[in-house]
Protein backbone atom coordinates (compact mmCIF):
# COMPACT_ATOMS: atom_id res chain seq x y z
CA UNK A 1 0.00 0.00 0.00
CA UNK A 2 1.03 3.72 -0.22
CA UNK A 3 3.91 4.49 1.86
CA UNK A 4 2.09 7.34 3.86
CA UNK A 5 3.45 8.50 7.42
CA UNK A 6 0.97 7.18 10.09
CA UNK A 7 -0.35 10.95 11.67
CA UNK A 8 -1.51 11.68 8.14
CA UNK A 9 -3.66 8.64 7.86
CA UNK A 10 -4.66 8.98 11.72
CA UNK A 11 -5.37 12.88 11.11
CA UNK A 12 -7.85 11.80 8.21
CA UNK A 13 -9.40 9.93 10.28
CA UNK A 14 -10.19 12.06 12.53
CA UNK A 15 -10.94 14.84 10.33
CA UNK A 16 -13.83 12.57 8.89
CA UNK A 17 -14.76 11.96 12.62
CA UNK A 18 -15.26 15.91 13.00
CA UNK A 19 -17.33 16.48 9.19
CA UNK A 20 -19.61 13.99 10.08
CA UNK A 21 -20.43 15.45 13.80
CA UNK A 22 -20.37 18.88 12.22
CA UNK A 23 -22.73 17.67 9.71
CA UNK A 24 -24.85 16.57 12.49
CA UNK A 25 -24.21 19.61 14.38
CA UNK A 26 -26.00 21.72 11.60
CA UNK A 27 -28.92 19.77 12.11
CA UNK A 28 -28.69 20.12 16.08
CA UNK A 29 -28.81 24.01 15.59
CA UNK A 30 -30.98 24.72 13.09
CA UNK A 31 -33.87 25.58 15.38
CA UNK A 32 -34.15 26.88 18.85
CA UNK A 33 -36.47 23.96 19.97
CA UNK A 34 -34.58 20.89 18.72
CA UNK A 35 -33.40 17.82 20.52
CA UNK A 36 -32.14 14.35 19.97
CA UNK A 37 -35.42 11.91 20.02
CA UNK A 38 -33.78 10.11 22.81
CA UNK A 39 -32.45 12.51 24.68
CA UNK A 40 -36.21 13.44 25.33
CA UNK A 41 -35.71 10.52 28.03
CA UNK A 42 -31.95 10.76 29.12
CA UNK A 43 -31.38 14.30 29.63
CA UNK A 44 -34.61 16.66 30.14
CA UNK A 45 -34.25 15.69 34.19
CA UNK A 46 -30.83 16.74 33.89
CA UNK A 47 -31.96 20.76 33.87
CA UNK A 48 -32.15 20.16 37.57
CA UNK A 49 -28.45 19.98 37.93
CA UNK A 50 -28.32 23.89 36.29
CA UNK A 51 -31.94 24.67 38.56
CA UNK A 52 -32.65 22.00 41.39
CA UNK A 53 -36.32 23.53 41.73
CA UNK A 54 -36.89 22.01 38.29
CA UNK A 55 -39.68 19.07 37.92
CA UNK A 56 -40.34 18.67 41.85
CA UNK A 57 -41.84 15.69 42.47
CA UNK A 58 -42.04 14.25 39.09
CA UNK A 59 -41.83 10.98 38.78
CA UNK A 60 -41.39 10.79 35.28
CA UNK A 61 -37.46 12.97 35.80
CA UNK A 62 -37.19 10.59 39.18
CA UNK A 63 -37.40 7.50 37.36
CA UNK A 64 -35.19 8.60 34.03
CA UNK A 65 -32.98 10.04 37.24
CA UNK A 66 -33.10 6.84 38.81
CA UNK A 67 -31.92 4.53 36.15
CA UNK A 68 -28.92 6.78 34.41
CA UNK A 69 -25.76 5.22 35.54
CA UNK A 70 -23.54 6.90 37.87
CA UNK A 71 -20.70 8.02 35.58
CA UNK A 72 -22.81 9.06 32.62
CA UNK A 73 -24.47 11.09 35.06
CA UNK A 74 -21.55 12.79 36.73
CA UNK A 75 -20.18 13.80 32.87
CA UNK A 76 -23.43 16.09 32.75
CA UNK A 77 -23.02 17.20 36.19
CA UNK A 78 -19.97 18.16 36.04
CA UNK A 79 -20.38 19.71 32.28
CA UNK A 80 -23.29 21.98 34.34
CA UNK A 81 -21.14 22.53 37.21
CA UNK A 82 -18.99 25.06 34.51
CA UNK A 83 -22.43 26.45 33.23
CA UNK A 84 -23.31 24.37 30.07
CA UNK A 85 -26.64 23.36 29.54
CA UNK A 86 -27.10 19.62 29.22
CA UNK A 87 -29.54 20.06 26.44
CA UNK A 88 -26.60 22.26 24.74
CA UNK A 89 -24.19 19.80 25.76
CA UNK A 90 -26.10 17.07 24.92
CA UNK A 91 -25.71 18.39 20.96
CA UNK A 92 -21.80 18.90 21.33
CA UNK A 93 -21.00 15.99 22.84
CA UNK A 94 -21.21 12.88 20.18
CA UNK A 95 -17.64 15.73 18.54
CA UNK A 96 -15.79 13.98 21.21
CA UNK A 97 -17.22 10.90 21.42
CA UNK A 98 -16.63 10.42 17.94
CA UNK A 99 -13.04 11.55 18.18
CA UNK A 100 -12.31 9.35 21.03
CA UNK A 101 -14.08 5.99 19.17
CA UNK A 102 -12.26 7.22 15.79
CA UNK A 103 -8.75 7.20 17.82
CA UNK A 104 -9.25 3.69 19.44
CA UNK A 105 -10.89 2.04 16.55
CA UNK A 106 -7.46 3.54 14.68
CA UNK A 107 -5.20 2.58 17.63
CA UNK A 108 -6.53 -1.10 17.80
CA UNK A 109 -6.65 -1.92 14.12
CA UNK A 110 -3.26 -0.93 14.36
CA UNK A 111 -2.53 -4.06 16.37
CA UNK A 112 -4.23 -6.56 14.14
CA UNK A 113 -2.66 -5.26 10.88
CA UNK A 114 0.10 -2.35 11.78
CA UNK A 115 -0.97 -0.41 8.36
CA UNK A 116 -2.31 2.91 9.30
CA UNK A 117 -3.99 2.62 5.67
CA UNK A 118 -6.13 -0.25 6.93
CA UNK A 119 -6.97 1.74 10.00
CA UNK A 120 -7.79 4.54 8.16
CA UNK A 121 -10.41 2.87 6.53
CA UNK A 122 -11.44 0.44 9.82
CA UNK A 123 -12.01 3.89 11.25
CA UNK A 124 -13.61 5.61 8.27
CA UNK A 125 -16.18 2.57 8.19
CA UNK A 126 -17.37 2.85 11.24
CA UNK A 127 -17.83 6.31 11.62
CA UNK A 128 -19.87 6.65 8.54
CA UNK A 129 -22.02 3.43 9.85
CA UNK A 130 -22.35 5.54 13.40
CA UNK A 131 -23.39 8.47 11.41
CA UNK A 132 -26.32 6.06 9.69
CA UNK A 133 -27.77 5.00 13.17
CA UNK A 134 -28.65 7.53 16.37
CA UNK A 135 -26.73 5.60 18.77
CA UNK A 136 -24.01 8.08 19.16
CA UNK A 137 -25.35 11.03 18.20
CA UNK A 138 -27.82 10.41 21.10
CA UNK A 139 -24.91 11.21 23.38
CA UNK A 140 -27.09 8.99 25.75
CA UNK A 141 -25.41 6.02 27.67
CA UNK A 142 -25.20 3.71 24.61
CA UNK A 143 -23.35 6.47 22.59
CA UNK A 144 -20.32 5.07 24.43
CA UNK A 145 -20.36 1.97 24.20
CA UNK A 146 -18.05 1.80 21.09
CA UNK A 147 -15.30 3.69 22.55
CA UNK A 148 -15.38 1.74 25.87
CA UNK A 149 -15.44 -1.47 23.80
CA UNK A 150 -12.82 -0.41 21.19
CA UNK A 151 -10.59 0.97 24.62
CA UNK A 152 -10.97 -2.20 26.52
CA UNK A 153 -9.99 -4.09 23.05
CA UNK A 154 -7.12 -2.07 22.56
CA UNK A 155 -5.82 -1.99 26.56
CA UNK A 156 -6.06 -6.06 26.27
CA UNK A 157 -4.59 -6.26 23.16
CA UNK A 158 -1.33 -4.08 24.25
CA UNK A 159 -1.79 -6.48 27.73
CA UNK A 160 -2.44 -2.92 30.00
CA UNK A 161 -3.56 -4.49 32.95
CA UNK A 162 -4.23 -1.21 34.69
CA UNK A 163 -5.68 0.74 31.34
CA UNK A 164 -7.98 -2.69 31.10
CA UNK A 165 -9.36 -2.55 34.70
CA UNK A 166 -9.82 1.32 33.84
CA UNK A 167 -11.97 0.67 31.26
CA UNK A 168 -13.77 -2.63 32.66
CA UNK A 169 -15.01 0.30 35.76
CA UNK A 170 -16.03 2.84 33.03
CA UNK A 171 -17.85 0.38 31.27
CA UNK A 172 -19.71 -0.76 34.72
CA UNK A 173 -20.02 3.23 34.95
CA UNK A 174 -21.28 4.53 32.05
CA UNK A 175 -23.09 1.60 30.23
CA UNK A 176 -23.01 -1.73 32.18
CA UNK A 177 -24.61 -4.34 29.44
CA UNK A 178 -20.69 -3.75 28.01
CA UNK A 179 -19.51 -5.21 31.27
CA UNK A 180 -20.57 -8.97 30.33
CA UNK A 181 -19.01 -8.95 26.88
CA UNK A 182 -15.58 -7.73 28.61
CA UNK A 183 -16.04 -10.15 31.43
CA UNK A 184 -16.47 -12.77 28.79
CA UNK A 185 -14.23 -12.25 26.73
CA UNK A 186 -11.63 -12.34 29.24
CA UNK A 187 -12.93 -16.19 30.48
CA UNK A 188 -12.74 -17.04 26.50
CA UNK A 189 -9.24 -16.01 26.66
CA UNK A 190 -8.84 -18.62 29.28
CA UNK A 191 -9.05 -21.18 26.02
CA UNK A 192 -6.64 -22.16 23.41
CA UNK A 193 -7.22 -23.58 20.46
CA UNK A 194 -5.38 -26.41 19.54
CA UNK A 195 -5.44 -29.45 16.60
CA UNK A 196 -7.31 -31.75 18.46
CA UNK A 197 -9.52 -29.36 20.71
CA UNK A 198 -9.30 -26.76 23.25
CA UNK A 199 -6.68 -26.50 26.73
CA UNK A 200 -6.66 -23.96 29.50
CA UNK A 201 -4.09 -21.15 29.05
CA UNK A 202 -0.45 -21.80 30.35
CA UNK A 203 -0.08 -18.07 30.81
CA UNK A 204 0.09 -16.81 34.20
CA UNK A 205 -0.83 -13.23 32.54
CA UNK A 206 -4.31 -14.49 31.06
CA UNK A 207 -4.95 -15.52 35.05
CA UNK A 208 -3.81 -12.29 36.03
CA UNK A 209 -6.44 -9.98 33.75
CA UNK A 210 -9.28 -12.35 34.05
CA UNK A 211 -9.90 -12.93 38.03
CA UNK A 212 -8.92 -8.93 38.28
CA UNK A 213 -10.79 -7.73 35.51
CA UNK A 214 -13.37 -10.20 36.86
CA UNK A 215 -13.20 -8.69 40.11
CA UNK A 216 -13.04 -5.13 38.97
CA UNK A 217 -16.70 -6.02 37.68
CA UNK A 218 -17.90 -7.44 40.95
CA UNK A 219 -17.39 -4.75 42.12
CA UNK A 220 -18.61 -1.80 40.00
CA UNK A 221 -21.84 -3.97 39.57
CA UNK A 222 -22.50 -4.64 43.06
CA UNK A 223 -24.24 -1.79 44.22
CA UNK A 224 -26.56 -2.13 41.00
CA UNK A 225 -27.47 -6.00 42.70
CA UNK A 226 -27.65 -4.55 46.07
CA UNK A 227 -29.72 -1.33 45.33
CA UNK A 228 -33.61 -1.75 45.32
CA UNK A 229 -35.60 1.30 44.01
CA UNK A 230 -39.40 2.18 44.35
CA UNK A 231 -39.73 1.81 40.39
CA UNK A 232 -38.89 -2.05 40.98
CA UNK A 233 -39.03 -5.09 39.98
CA UNK A 234 -38.26 -6.02 36.81
CA UNK A 235 -40.91 -6.68 34.51
CA UNK A 236 -41.62 -10.77 34.15
CA UNK A 237 -42.19 -12.35 30.80
CA UNK A 238 -45.55 -13.45 32.14
CA UNK A 239 -46.58 -9.70 32.27
CA UNK A 240 -45.05 -8.32 29.33
CA UNK A 241 -47.02 -10.81 26.93
CA UNK A 242 -49.94 -9.70 28.88
CA UNK A 243 -49.43 -6.34 27.67
CA UNK A 244 -50.28 -4.24 23.92
CA UNK A 245 -46.38 -2.95 24.09
CA UNK A 246 -44.24 -5.73 23.57
CA UNK A 247 -46.43 -7.39 21.14
CA UNK A 248 -46.03 -6.35 17.53
CA UNK A 249 -47.08 -2.96 16.71
CA UNK A 250 -46.74 -1.84 20.52
CA UNK A 251 -44.66 0.72 21.97
CA UNK A 252 -41.57 -1.52 23.04
CA UNK A 253 -42.33 -4.27 20.46
CA UNK A 254 -40.17 -7.44 21.36
CA UNK A 255 -42.31 -10.65 21.08
CA UNK A 256 -42.98 -11.93 17.72
CA UNK A 257 -44.85 -15.18 16.52
CA UNK A 258 -42.07 -15.10 13.50
CA UNK A 259 -38.60 -17.30 14.98
CA UNK A 260 -36.46 -15.42 12.41
CA UNK A 261 -37.54 -11.71 13.42
CA UNK A 262 -37.64 -12.97 17.23
CA UNK A 263 -33.84 -14.04 17.10
CA UNK A 264 -32.54 -12.82 14.34
CA UNK A 265 -33.39 -9.14 13.20
CA UNK A 266 -36.24 -8.05 15.96
CA UNK A 267 -35.58 -4.57 16.85
CA UNK A 268 -34.88 -5.79 20.61
CA UNK A 269 -35.07 -9.20 20.66
CA UNK A 270 -32.81 -9.93 17.29
CA UNK A 271 -28.63 -10.95 17.10
CA UNK A 272 -28.24 -8.54 14.35
CA UNK A 273 -28.50 -4.82 15.12
CA UNK A 274 -30.50 -2.53 12.81
CA UNK A 275 -28.28 -1.48 9.41
CA UNK A 276 -25.32 -3.76 10.14
CA UNK A 277 -23.90 -3.51 6.82
CA UNK A 278 -24.28 0.24 6.09
CA UNK A 279 -22.56 1.44 4.28
CA UNK A 280 -22.65 -1.58 2.06
CA UNK A 281 -18.80 -1.77 2.02
CA UNK A 282 -19.38 -3.46 5.16
CA UNK A 283 -20.40 -6.28 3.31
CA UNK A 284 -16.48 -7.17 2.39
CA UNK A 285 -15.78 -7.68 6.28
CA UNK A 286 -17.81 -11.46 6.27
CA UNK A 287 -15.29 -12.48 3.55
CA UNK A 288 -12.19 -12.10 5.48
CA UNK A 289 -11.95 -15.90 7.21
CA UNK A 290 -11.99 -16.59 3.74
CA UNK A 291 -9.41 -13.98 2.28
CA UNK A 292 -7.14 -15.40 5.33
CA UNK A 293 -7.15 -18.81 3.52
CA UNK A 294 -5.15 -17.71 0.56
CA UNK A 295 -2.00 -16.44 1.83
CA UNK A 296 -0.22 -16.72 -1.54
CA UNK A 297 -2.74 -14.29 -3.08
CA UNK A 298 -3.36 -11.99 -0.60
CA UNK A 299 0.07 -11.23 1.03
CA UNK A 300 -0.54 -8.80 3.95
CA UNK A 301 -2.38 -11.68 5.48
CA UNK A 302 1.40 -12.58 6.69
CA UNK A 303 1.20 -9.55 8.50
CA UNK A 304 -1.70 -9.93 10.51
CA UNK A 305 -1.61 -9.97 14.18
CA UNK A 306 -1.93 -12.75 16.43
CA UNK A 307 -4.53 -10.14 18.14
CA UNK A 308 -6.67 -10.67 15.49
CA UNK A 309 -8.04 -13.70 17.72
CA UNK A 310 -9.54 -10.62 19.37
CA UNK A 311 -12.30 -10.37 17.03
CA UNK A 312 -13.76 -14.24 17.32
CA UNK A 313 -13.95 -13.97 20.82
CA UNK A 314 -15.60 -10.73 21.02
CA UNK A 315 -18.44 -12.47 18.70
CA UNK A 316 -18.83 -15.62 20.82
CA UNK A 317 -18.66 -13.84 23.58
CA UNK A 318 -21.35 -11.70 22.18
CA UNK A 319 -23.23 -14.18 20.76
CA UNK A 320 -22.59 -16.31 24.29
CA UNK A 321 -24.46 -12.92 26.33
CA UNK A 322 -27.25 -12.84 23.53
CA UNK A 323 -28.76 -16.32 24.60
CA UNK A 324 -28.00 -15.53 28.06
CA UNK A 325 -30.02 -12.62 27.73
CA UNK A 326 -32.79 -14.28 26.28
CA UNK A 327 -32.83 -17.09 29.20
CA UNK A 328 -33.22 -14.52 31.37
CA UNK A 329 -35.18 -12.01 29.30
CA UNK A 330 -35.76 -8.56 31.13
CA UNK A 331 -33.47 -9.02 33.78
CA UNK A 332 -30.65 -8.89 31.91
CA UNK A 333 -32.48 -5.67 29.68
CA UNK A 334 -32.49 -6.49 26.01
CA UNK A 335 -30.43 -9.19 24.67
CA UNK A 336 -29.80 -6.99 21.58
CA UNK A 337 -27.89 -4.68 23.31
CA UNK A 338 -25.10 -7.89 24.04
CA UNK A 339 -24.71 -7.90 19.99
CA UNK A 340 -25.76 -4.65 18.52
CA UNK A 341 -22.51 -2.40 19.01
CA UNK A 342 -19.84 -5.01 19.44
CA UNK A 343 -21.07 -6.83 15.70
CA UNK A 344 -20.53 -2.75 14.37
CA UNK A 345 -17.15 -3.08 16.14
CA UNK A 346 -16.53 -6.16 14.48
CA UNK A 347 -17.68 -5.68 11.07
CA UNK A 348 -16.05 -2.35 10.74
CA UNK A 349 -12.50 -3.93 11.55
CA UNK A 350 -12.77 -6.81 9.87
CA UNK A 351 -13.79 -4.75 6.90
CA UNK A 352 -10.73 -2.30 6.87
CA UNK A 353 -8.63 -5.88 6.41
CA UNK A 354 -10.52 -7.20 3.75
CA UNK A 355 -10.17 -4.31 1.64
CA UNK A 356 -6.85 -3.61 2.43
CA UNK A 357 -6.26 -6.93 1.16
CA UNK A 358 -7.78 -6.86 -1.91
CA UNK A 359 -6.15 -3.28 -2.49
CA UNK A 360 -3.01 -4.51 -2.41
CA UNK A 361 -3.36 -7.97 -3.76
CA UNK A 362 -4.48 -5.76 -6.76
CA UNK A 363 -1.96 -3.20 -6.81
CA UNK A 364 0.98 -5.78 -6.49
CA UNK A 365 -1.00 -7.30 -9.53
CA UNK A 366 -0.73 -3.83 -11.43
CA UNK A 367 3.18 -3.35 -10.10
CA UNK A 368 3.91 -6.98 -12.05
CA UNK A 369 5.97 -6.22 -15.86
CA UNK A 370 5.32 -9.49 -17.02
CA UNK A 371 4.54 -10.01 -20.98
CA UNK A 372 1.34 -11.44 -19.84
CA UNK A 373 0.33 -8.85 -18.18
CA UNK A 374 -1.74 -6.84 -20.82
CA UNK A 375 -2.40 -3.12 -20.48
CA UNK A 376 -6.28 -3.77 -20.52
CA UNK A 377 -5.84 -6.46 -17.37
CA UNK A 378 -3.95 -2.86 -15.91
CA UNK A 379 -7.03 -0.94 -16.47
CA UNK A 380 -9.34 -3.42 -15.12
CA UNK A 381 -7.13 -3.72 -11.74
CA UNK A 382 -6.92 0.21 -11.31
CA UNK A 383 -10.72 0.87 -12.42
CA UNK A 384 -11.03 -1.99 -9.40
CA UNK A 385 -9.14 -0.08 -7.21
CA UNK A 386 -10.70 3.33 -8.19
CA UNK A 387 -14.12 1.85 -7.44
CA UNK A 388 -13.47 0.58 -4.20
CA UNK A 389 -11.51 3.66 -2.89
CA UNK A 390 -14.54 5.90 -4.29
CA UNK A 391 -16.89 3.57 -2.25
CA UNK A 392 -15.08 3.96 0.99
CA UNK A 393 -14.87 7.42 0.54
CA UNK A 394 -17.92 8.88 -0.95
CA UNK A 395 -20.86 5.97 -0.15
CA UNK A 396 -22.39 8.62 2.35
CA UNK A 397 -23.11 10.99 -0.95
CA UNK A 398 -25.30 8.34 -2.20
CA UNK A 399 -27.45 8.42 0.77
CA UNK A 400 -31.09 10.71 1.36
CA UNK A 401 -29.85 11.00 4.46
CA UNK A 402 -26.91 11.40 6.38
CA UNK A 403 -26.43 11.70 8.84
CA UNK A 404 -29.66 10.28 10.39
CA UNK A 405 -29.85 12.10 13.75
CA UNK A 406 -33.52 11.49 14.80
CA UNK A 407 -33.52 15.27 15.61
CA UNK A 408 -36.90 16.00 16.99
CA UNK A 409 -37.96 19.80 16.27
CA UNK A 410 -40.48 21.46 18.00
CA UNK A 411 -43.54 23.12 15.94
CA UNK A 412 -45.37 25.30 18.46
CA UNK A 413 -42.42 27.78 19.67
CA UNK A 414 -45.53 30.41 20.92
CA UNK A 415 -46.70 27.45 23.23
CA UNK A 416 -43.22 26.54 25.07
CA UNK A 417 -42.99 30.25 25.56
CA UNK A 418 -46.30 30.16 27.35
CA UNK A 419 -45.73 27.23 29.88
CA UNK A 420 -42.06 28.46 30.19
CA UNK A 421 -43.41 31.54 31.78
CA UNK A 422 -45.38 29.29 33.98
CA UNK A 423 -44.93 28.61 38.02
CA UNK A 424 -42.33 25.57 37.92
CA UNK A 425 -44.34 23.69 39.59
CA UNK A 426 -46.97 23.27 37.31
CA UNK A 427 -48.16 19.55 35.61
CA UNK A 428 -49.50 19.18 32.56
CA UNK A 429 -52.39 16.77 31.39
CA UNK A 430 -52.13 15.95 27.81
CA UNK A 431 -52.49 13.11 25.02
CA UNK A 432 -51.50 15.13 22.74
CA UNK A 433 -48.40 12.95 21.34
CA UNK A 434 -46.41 15.14 19.26
CA UNK A 435 -46.56 17.53 22.04
CA UNK A 436 -46.02 16.53 25.37
CA UNK A 437 -43.10 14.18 25.19
CA UNK A 438 -41.30 17.59 23.53
CA UNK A 439 -42.60 20.01 27.12
CA UNK A 440 -39.88 18.97 29.44
CA UNK A 441 -37.41 19.20 27.06
CA UNK A 442 -38.59 22.40 25.74
CA UNK A 443 -39.99 24.01 28.33
CA UNK A 444 -38.75 22.14 31.56
CA UNK A 445 -42.30 21.87 32.94
CA UNK A 446 -43.71 18.65 34.17
CA UNK A 447 -45.88 16.90 32.31
CA UNK A 448 -48.20 13.73 33.72
CA UNK A 449 -47.77 11.06 30.51
CA UNK A 450 -46.32 10.91 27.22
CA UNK A 451 -45.26 8.50 24.52
CA UNK A 452 -41.86 9.21 25.34
CA UNK A 453 -41.53 8.56 28.60
CA UNK A 454 -43.89 5.04 28.49
CA UNK A 455 -40.79 2.38 28.75
CA UNK A 456 -42.44 -0.35 30.41
CA UNK A 457 -39.22 -2.56 31.70
CA UNK A 458 -39.41 -1.61 35.48
CA UNK A 459 -43.33 -2.65 36.58
CA UNK A 460 -43.02 -0.23 39.35
CA UNK A 461 -42.59 2.58 36.93
CA UNK A 462 -44.68 1.12 34.66
CA UNK A 463 -47.79 0.10 36.70
CA UNK A 464 -48.01 3.73 37.73
CA UNK A 465 -47.58 5.40 34.13
CA UNK A 466 -50.16 2.89 32.72
CA UNK A 467 -52.78 3.84 35.48
CA UNK A 468 -52.25 7.69 35.05
CA UNK A 469 -52.68 7.08 30.85
CA UNK A 470 -56.06 5.09 31.68
CA UNK A 471 -56.79 7.93 33.98
CA UNK A 472 -56.29 10.71 31.88
CA UNK A 473 -57.75 8.42 28.62
CA UNK A 474 -60.94 8.40 31.02
CA UNK A 475 -60.91 11.56 32.23
CA UNK A 476 -60.06 13.92 28.90
CA UNK A 477 -63.64 11.78 27.20
CA UNK A 478 -65.64 11.74 30.57
CA UNK A 479 -68.84 13.53 30.72
CA UNK A 480 -68.97 13.95 34.69
CA UNK A 481 -67.83 17.52 35.76
CA UNK A 482 -66.81 15.81 39.08
CA UNK A 483 -65.00 12.71 37.57
CA UNK A 484 -62.69 15.18 35.89
CA UNK A 485 -62.84 17.65 39.17
CA UNK A 486 -61.57 15.09 41.30
CA UNK A 487 -58.78 13.92 38.50
CA UNK A 488 -57.72 17.09 39.29
CA UNK A 489 -57.46 17.17 42.78
CA UNK A 490 -56.48 14.05 43.20
CA UNK A 491 -53.23 14.26 40.18
CA UNK A 492 -52.85 18.36 41.00
CA UNK A 493 -53.41 19.13 37.38
CA UNK A 494 -52.84 22.73 36.95
CA UNK A 495 -53.32 22.68 32.65
CA UNK A 496 -55.08 20.50 30.34
CA UNK A 497 -53.18 20.51 26.79
CA UNK A 498 -55.70 19.45 23.97
CA UNK A 499 -55.58 19.01 20.50
CA UNK A 500 -58.81 20.54 18.55
CA UNK A 501 -59.73 17.44 16.88
CA UNK A 502 -59.18 15.16 20.08
CA UNK A 503 -63.05 15.14 20.33
CA UNK A 504 -63.62 13.11 17.11
CA UNK A 505 -63.70 9.15 16.73
CA UNK A 506 -60.59 9.41 14.36
CA UNK A 507 -57.94 10.71 16.65
CA UNK A 508 -58.61 7.74 18.95
CA UNK A 509 -58.49 5.34 16.23
CA UNK A 510 -55.72 6.88 14.74
CA UNK A 511 -53.63 7.11 17.57
CA UNK A 512 -51.69 3.43 17.60
CA UNK A 513 -50.02 4.93 21.32
CA UNK A 514 -53.39 5.08 23.09
CA UNK A 515 -55.01 1.95 21.12
CA UNK A 516 -53.03 -0.02 24.00
CA UNK A 517 -54.32 0.59 26.60
CA UNK A 518 -57.48 -1.08 26.27
CA UNK A 519 -60.60 -0.73 26.54
CA UNK A 520 -60.39 2.44 27.98
CA UNK A 521 -59.14 3.63 24.66
CA UNK A 522 -61.66 1.64 22.54
CA UNK A 523 -64.77 2.85 25.11
CA UNK A 524 -63.52 6.52 24.81
CA UNK A 525 -63.85 6.18 21.24
CA UNK A 526 -67.40 4.53 21.04
CA UNK A 527 -68.61 7.14 23.05
CA UNK A 528 -67.43 9.92 20.62
CA UNK A 529 -69.13 7.80 17.94
CA UNK A 530 -72.39 7.73 19.58
CA UNK A 531 -72.15 11.59 19.37
CA UNK A 532 -71.30 12.11 23.26
CA UNK A 533 -69.10 15.22 23.77
CA UNK A 534 -67.42 14.82 26.82
CA UNK A 535 -67.26 17.92 29.37
CA UNK A 536 -63.95 19.30 28.93
CA UNK A 537 -65.50 20.19 25.44
CA UNK A 538 -67.41 22.72 27.11
CA UNK A 539 -64.71 24.66 28.53
CA UNK A 540 -62.74 25.71 25.51
CA UNK A 541 -64.34 28.23 25.44
CA UNK A 542 -64.67 29.62 29.00
CA UNK A 543 -61.36 28.10 30.62
CA UNK A 544 -58.59 28.35 27.81
CA UNK A 545 -55.65 30.37 28.52
CA UNK A 546 -53.31 30.22 25.65
CA UNK A 547 -54.50 28.50 21.92
CA UNK A 548 -52.91 27.96 18.74
CA UNK A 549 -53.91 26.46 15.40
CA UNK A 550 -53.89 22.87 16.55
CA UNK A 551 -54.21 22.95 20.16
CA UNK A 552 -55.94 24.75 23.41
CA UNK A 553 -54.49 24.95 26.92
CA UNK A 554 -57.36 25.11 29.48
CA UNK A 555 -57.30 26.03 33.20
CA UNK A 556 -57.08 23.51 35.46
CA UNK A 557 -58.27 25.62 38.42
CA UNK A 558 -60.91 27.53 36.13
CA UNK A 559 -62.60 23.90 35.61
CA UNK A 560 -62.21 23.38 39.05
CA UNK A 561 -64.04 26.22 40.29
CA UNK A 562 -66.70 25.71 37.66
CA UNK A 563 -70.06 23.99 39.15
CA UNK A 564 -72.79 21.51 37.42
CA UNK A 565 -75.29 24.13 37.04
CA UNK A 566 -73.52 26.86 35.20
CA UNK A 567 -72.58 24.37 32.82
CA UNK A 568 -76.03 23.36 32.44
CA UNK A 569 -76.71 26.64 31.27
CA UNK A 570 -73.56 26.74 29.01
CA UNK A 571 -74.89 23.05 27.40
CA UNK A 572 -78.18 24.80 26.85
CA UNK A 573 -76.58 27.74 25.08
Amino acid sequence: MIKIPKIVWLSLSLAFSIFYSCLGLQQAFSSEYIVQDDARQHVFWMMRFIDPALFPNDFIADYFQSVAPLAYKTIYQLAAAIGINPLFFNKILPLFIGLITTFYCFAFSLEILPLPGTAFISSLVLNQNLWMKDDLVSATPRAFSYVLILAFLYYLSRRYLVPVLIAIALIGLIYPHCIFLAGGLLIIRLFKKKEKGFYLSQNPQDYRFCFLGLGVAFLVMLPYALSHSVFDPIITVAQAKQLPEFLPGGRTEFFSQRLDEYFIYGKRSGMFPMYPFIPLTLVSGVFLPLLLKFPSRFPLVKRIQPNIILLPQLLFGSLGMFFIAHAFIFRLHLPNRYTAYSFRIIIALSTGITLSLILDALLNWVAKKTISFSRRRQVIALSFIGLIVGAILFYPNTMKRFPITLYVEGNEPKLYEFFKQQPKDILIASLAEDTNSNLPSFTQRSIFIGREYSIPYHWGYYRKFRQRAIALIQTQYSSSLEEVKRFIKNHHIDFFLLDKNAFTPEYLADNSWLQQFQPYAKQAQQRLERGNLPILANFIKDCSVFETKYRVVLSAKCISGSTSKRMSKNQAI
